[in-house]
């Protein structure tokens, strides 16, 4: 997240001072792209940690609306 962080001051930096369109649109695609990264590895957290665990248990409630959220999860996510 630190990176990412530095990454979106270096591009405001870049905008206000007038860079090359081309350069300012490398650096957003690298933002998205650490972006990415992030969300993924936090859908895995997710999935390892929370969803493990509800399907472990027995309540059959809670296994249907972790699949669910974590179904909806990686739609989102777009992995």
């Amino acid at each position: 997240m630190k990176r990412i962080e530095g990454q979106a001051r270096g591009i405001q930096k870049m905008m206000q001072d007038e860079r090359y369109c081309i350069d300012i649109l490398q650096q957003m695609a690298a933002m998205e792209a650490a972006i990415r990264a992030a969300k993924s590895k936090v859908l895995d957290i997710h999935a390892g940690h929370c969803v493990e665990e509800a399907l472990r248990g027995g309540d059959i409630d809670e296994q249907r609306e972790k699949f669910t959220e974590l179904v909806g999860l990686i739609s989102k996510v777009g992995r």
